[in-house]
């Protein structure tokens, strides 16, 4: 028995420097990669337990010694590249996990933001429905030309109230991948003029100049006429909303790089640099740095989000950032190759 004890004590005695040395590389290499952390927890126990034999032995390097030596690098040598590789794939498991919580939690976030924000949003129309309703009802409203202003103001807010649903409907269905498009060969500059067409009117009751900047060839891309001029538009809209009167709002196309451009250039107060991140997200309107300009209706709030998604199914891409005398949203998407 006295040497059962003997030997534990020697064993230990070999061990824990190893162990302990283990915990501190450990440690200070915490904050590298998995794989390292991973590497290190296999090389522990491998060399704990040389340590512990060689104390055992004390230091008597016999065949044995020379045995258990062999059979431990021939595990080091197979545990060291299987750690590594194991390693890495959980590190990229990791991460993956990490991104994908992220994004929940984002998520999670934008669907809060947004039930609040549509919820303030549906409530309001509604309340001013409800009162010029009731007013009528109650015949508190009596001169034709009252009824007729009631009367109309209630059709505003209830096509209002039907495009912010047609929105939700919309980004509902963006958002789960159902929209279903049809794709065939468009003239970008086409959209352009039948977006601007539509849009005019609304511009000049917004005293505000809109024009457009057109290559004199055609530049063609596949794609959704419909859905491209419900991005336009949702485009030209918002710069319309937050251009104040006598600015500009400039519709240009071009192609770089081998890539059909669309952008839409404002002449607005620009957008704070902490919500040009999040401008294409849904439910976020953003600092009050941008509000829409005095007498510009307020839309659903999801014109962005819906032109973001529209534009990622037609394989482009859509950014936004400020031009020092506004702001510019500029939509990037693959040119129609020639024949």
């Amino acid at each position: 028995m006295p040497e059962v004890v003997v030997l534990a004590g020697l064993a230990l005695l070999g061990t824990v420097p190893v162990v302990a040395l283990g915990a501190v590389v450990l440690r200070a290499t915490r904050s590298r990669s998995l794989t390292t952390s991973t590497v290190v927890l296999v090389l522990i126990p491998v060399l704990a337990a040389l340590a512990g034999f060689t104390a055992v032995t004390r230091l008597m390097f016999d065949e044995v010694f020379t045995q258990l030596v062999v059979v431990l690098a021939v595990v080091l040598a197979v545990a060291v590249p299987a750690a590594i590789v194991l390693g890495r794939a959980q590190a990229r498991a990791t991460v993956w996990e990490r991104q994908i919580r992220e994004q929940e939690r984002a998520a999670e976030e934008s669907r809060r933001e947004l039930v609040a924000w549509v919820s303030h949003d549906l409530r309001t129309p509604l309340a001013g429905i409800r009162a010029m309703a009731e007013s009528l009802a109650d015949g508190v409203v009596a001169e034709a030309a009252d009824i007729e202003r009631y009367a109309l103001q209630i059709v505003r807010e209830t096509n209002r109230l039907a495009a912010m649903v047609d929105d939700l409907f919309d980004m509902s269905k963006i958002s789960s991948g159902t929209l279903r498009l049809t794709l065939e060969p468009l003239d970008l500059r086409e959209i352009v003029d039948d977006v601007l067409a539509t849009q005019q009117p609304t511009a000049s009751r917004a005293g505000v100049d809109l024009r457009a900047r057109q290559p004199n060839t055609p530049v063609l891309v596949v794609g959704s006429d419909r859905s491209l001029a419900r991005v336009l538009t949702n485009l030209v809209g918002n710069a319309l909303a937050h251009t104040p009167p006598g600015g500009v709002v400039e519709v240009g196309v071009g192609v770089t790089d081998g890539r059909a451009l669309l952008g839409v250039t404002d002449t607005g107060p620009g957008i704070a640099p902490a919500d040009l991140p999040r401008v294409f997200e849904v439910g976020y309107r953003g600092s009050a740095a941008r509000s829409p300009s005095a007498g510009a209706t307020s839309g659903s709030g999801m014109g962005l989000a819906i032109a973001s998604g529209l534009v990622a199914m037609h394989a482009g891409d859509i950014s936004a950032r400020n031009t020092g005398g506004g702001a510019r949203f500029e939509i990037s998407l693959p040119l129609l190759a020639p024949g």
